[in-house]
């Protein structure tokens, strides 16, 4: 995997340190990365997508196993076996059947957070598949940026950190 820094948070206060060069723009109706991508489930991404009334055997790959080390993490989303997609794309419209409860793994992409102490490494990953990687169109990954799309993620962080 080839990723890239593109921000640094500090936990502490807030202040973000950014690559002004690097831009993100999700492409509407691209889909590409719930093609490409195996996405692990946490128990709390499972617990969410049940909420909605799917049955977890109906979603998860019981078969595809993701690990740290030697610590189990979790299973994958189920792809449909007729064009690999995940099962949760709509094939005509391209868009996320359950996008407000999809797993974080989804929201975070193309984002890598690596907590080093009080501050948040920000990293992208640079799958050659995704278009919005560098768009002319994109927002840099600046304070308001984080804040907006990942403001409750960092705030976990934060609480973990800060006690």
């Amino acid at each position: 995997m080839v990723k890239r820094w593109v921000a640094t948070i500090d936990l502490e206060t807030l202040e973000v340190d950014y690559d002004p060069s690097f831009k993100f723009k999700c492409v509407e109706n691209c889909g590409k990365c719930c093609y490409e991508l195996e996405i692990p489930l946490r128990d709390e991404d499972i617990a969410k997508i049940e909420e909605l009334g799917y049955n977890a055997w109906e979603f998860i790959d019981h078969e595809k196993l993701f690990y740290r080390g030697d610590k189990f993490l979790g299973y994958a989303i189920r792809k449909r076996p007729f064009d690999g997609a995940c099962i949760f794309l709509d094939p005509e419209t391209k868009r996320c059947k359950i996008y407000s409860h999809r797993p974080l793994a989804c929201r975070l992409y193309p984002f890598i957070f690596v907590k080093h102490g009080k501050k948040m490494e920000i990293y992208v990953k640079e799958d050659s598949f995704c278009p919005g990687l560098s768009h002319p169109a994109g927002t840099p990954v600046t304070k308001e940026f984080l804040l907006k799309e990942y403001g409750d993620v960092i705030e976990s962080y934060r609480r973990k950190v800060l006690g």
